[in-house]
């Protein structure tokens, strides 16, 4: 068992890294090749661009959520190859547009020049000829003094050589320095080459290349110009969201052109097949991770008597007691997730998770008027919905919809950008939005960001998502601040809804709601600003697939609804 693959880094953020790792995966897959796209750390926007890149849905790689086994299990897993639970994973990948996967593992090929067939389907993951994992800031920054969390920690887990983006602006024998000293600085991270940024002509690229290769053994596999302008736009949460422009792709395409011409890629790609198999069996992630059993007792989801207005194509409960199972129902309980172009953060292994426990997924708007099916779950992501906060504010039938739900007892998970729909407006430049009203608070925007780091976050209130006393780990990046309504607190600046989570600050700057309190808990609906990876908290899937399982419970026949 083995796949090419390379860890592409840089010297620091905005060293250009993300754009040659974007264009490399464009120009490769443009080639032929199936390429599996990895994203170092937490980030949605890079991983949603390196999917678009590649034509495969990106994989999230952070050393802070799981530990190194679990890390390798995750990294195999999704690249088709890990342990005898690969076709399974296969088939738990039918998450984007109801499709079916290939089944079975598939050998690494070997790197010929061209490519030996054709890449699979763009929403079908695996086989794959090369895996490209893009860092995040320097080779070597971490959490720590040791380095701890870092993309050089991560190549090390992965067994990944690595490439590295350096910005040579107004530098020339300096740039052999800093190789050398990257080739030697931490035992295990194998520097296998550089890729030269912003050179200013023929002569300032001819002294960096022939100066790194006499002064060291790395080898400069490109040499890139200034690019007077950037294909793709930059916003206030990394690279620009894609789905706000139709240009994306050709913005992609620009860059690939970018990299074909100036970095070997076929030198490149034989650097990537130089990586050596894992040591020893990988196991196949969902095999580390538990089924549908939790420890959260029955009683942590709520039942709510009556029956709130039906929006036509919703099906709500009524006042039925719950239980585990429908007698005679052996279907999956379905959970609905939106996933449109204010909500789209989502990690494809928290889907995949909530498949692995058992659920029945269907991908949901809100931005348009088309009916839901009856549902027995709802989970939304987070994303941009102060972009389009007009839009969601002006489509009223969807926003009573997810009012009426909660109200009848609907389990409802949402996370950041979810969480502000739940809330009773959006402000943005002095302008309120009404939304959900759900929880009596407003989202403000702020220019700078309100919340941005990992976190501990503790479940002190029972809820059925999180058993109380579990901590678990997460992060936050949000503009907004949570504001209570001055209406809906006995106390000013006080929340009149309970928070679930307790909030430990592990990086950079995290508040949470306030005071290090996070998870507006009403009913069975949870809202936080935290955003969670489920293979990092294997209760939660499991738990939200009960919880839903137990609300169907509850339901009536469709013969008794009005």
């Amino acid at each position: 068992m083995n796949l090419p693959r390379i860890v592409i880094a840089g010297l620091s953020g905005g060293s250009g890294k993300t754009l040659v790792s974007l264009g490399v995966v464009r120009a490769l897959a443009r080639s032929g090749l199936a390429i599996k796209p990895c994203k170092k750390g937490p980030d949605y926007i890079d991983a949603w661009w390196l999917a678009l890149a590649a034509g495969h849905p990106a994989t999230n790689l952070d050393p802070y959520f799981l530990d190194a086994d679990r890390l390798r299990s995750l990294f195999w897993t999704r690249c088709g190859l890990a342990g005898e639970g690969s076709t399974r994973d296969a088939a738990l990948a039918r998450v984007r547009h109801g499709q079916t996967d290939p089944t079975g593992p598939a050998a690494a090929p070997p790197c010929p020049a061209r490519p030996t067939r054709p890449a699979p389907p763009a929403d079908q993951p695996g086989p794959f000829d090369m895996a490209v994992i893009e860092g995040n800031r320097g080779l070597f920054d971490g959490r720590d003094l040791s380095g701890s969390c870092s993309t050089a920690e991560l190549a090390r887990i992965l067994g990944a050589p690595v490439v590295v983006v350096m910005d040579c602006t107004k530098m020339t024998r300096t740039a052999a320095a800093i190789v050398s000293g990257l080739r030697h600085f931490e035992q295990g991270v194998h520097i296998a080459g550089v890729i030269l940024n912003r050179t200013a002509g023929p002569r300032h690229r001819s002294v960096l290349r022939e100066t790194i290769e006499h002064y060291t053994d790395v080898p400069v596999l490109g040499v890139l110009p200034k690019i007077a302008a950037n294909p793709i736009p930059e916003r206030h949460m990394g690279l620009v969201s894609g789905m706000e422009h139709e240009e994306c792709v050709a913005g992609l395409d620009k860059v690939a052109d970018i990299m074909a011409e100036h970095v070997d890629l076929h030198r490149l790609r034989q650097v990537a097949c130089a990586a050596p198999p894992p040591q020893g069996p990988v196991a196949n992630l969902w095999s580390l991770l538990p089924g549908a059993e939790t420890t959260i007792p029955d009683d942590a989801v709520q039942r709510v008597a009556g029956q709130c207005d039906v929006v036509p194509g919703d099906v709500v409960p009524g006042d039925a007691a719950l239980s585990d199972t429908v007698p005679g129902d052996t279907a999956p309980p379905r959970i609905g997730y939106v996933h449109d172009a204010a909500l789209w953060f989502y990690y494809e292994e928290n889907l995949l998770a909530l498949r692995h426990a058992g659920a029945e997924l269907v991908r949901l708007s809100l931005l348009d008027g088309a009916c839901w099916p009856q549902l027995d779950g709802l989970y939304l992501g987070g994303g941009f919905p102060e972009t389009l906060a007009a839009r969601l504010s002006a489509n009223r039938p969807a926003l009573d919809r997810l009012r009426g739900l909660s109200e009848s007892g609907l389990p409802i998970y949402a996370e950041c950008g979810g969480f502000m729909v739940l809330g009773r407006s959006i402000v943005m430049g002095g302008t309120e939005h009404p939304m959900a009203d759900i929880f009596p608070v407003r989202t403000v925007f702020h220019a700078k960001p309100q919340g941005l780091g990992y976190v501990d976050a503790t479940a002190v209130l029972e809820n059925p998502f999180h058993p109380v006393g579990t901590t678990f780990r997460g992060h936050e990046f949000h503009y907004s601040r949570c504001v209570p309504c001055d209406d809906a607190a006995g106390t000013p600046g006080t929340l009149a809804v309970p928070n679930a989570l307790r909030l430990t600050a592990q990086s950079g700057h995290v508040t949470g709601m306030g005071d290090g309190r996070d998870g507006l808990l009403l009913r069975n609906t949870m809202a936080a600003y935290t955003h969670i990876f489920a293979p990092a908290v294997p209760h939660w899937a499991p738990a939200m697939v009960r919880a839903a399982r137990a609300f169907r419970s509850g339901r009536p026949s469709s013969s008794n609804l009005i």
